[in-house]
């Protein structure tokens, strides 16, 4: 792991503590699946929110809890980045260890199900969700767009979380996807 992914999984992390109070916990999951549903417009009793609910139950459990090293519940930075170190070595396992979750959050950010993903419905989505600014989700957008199209296909989408999360480039716009990484 380098400087540059603990600082990309720094900036995750924060995005993540929706309370802000230096932990993840399924609460916090649970606030992100309630901000995911609000930004939507989706009824909180939907089948929608429940399949947003269910999926984010899902990411806690399986993703976010393991990483917890001292069973208290939470996850600290510390332990989330440990557990990206560990997990997170090889781009050929992206498949099993992160594009189920990428899919998800595709169709979550989709708003209008087209298949793509416009400015307005990523900036939308990272801003209300993730507390990225509108100004700096333009500029990543505009850079992720590769091929110009004024959406992000299913496969940016993926090449822009491939990078965030394997990726060692400094000069990568990926590295911003969850807010500017600084440092």
């Amino acid at each position: 792991m380098t400087t540059l992914q603990d600082l990309k999984y720094g900036q995750w992390f924060r995005g993540a503590d929706v309370d802000g109070d230096g932990f993840i916990t399924q609460d916090d999951v649970r606030m992100m699946s309630e901000r995911y549903i609000a930004a939507r417009g989706t009824a909180p009793g939907s089948s929608t929110a429940r399949q947003l609910t269910d999926g984010m139950d899902g990411f806690w459990a399986n993703v976010i809890a393991p990483m917890d090293q001292d069973g208290d519940g939470k996850v600290d930075v510390r332990e989330m980045t440990e557990g990206f170190r560990r997990v997170l070595t090889d781009r050929a396992m992206y498949p099993e260890q992160i594009a189920p979750v990428t899919n998800c959050f595709f169709d979550l950010v989709d708003l209008n199900g087209d298949g793509t993903i416009s400015m307005a419905e990523f900036q939308q989505m990272f801003d209300s969700v993730a507390g990225v600014s509108s100004e700096d989700c333009a500029a990543v957008f505009t850079a992720l767009d590769h091929d110009g199209s004024g959406a992000l296909s299913r496969a940016e989408f993926h090449q822009a979380v491939t990078e965030f999360f394997y990726g060692n480039d400094p000069d990568a716009p990926a590295n911003h996807l969850f807010g500017k990484v600084t440092g």
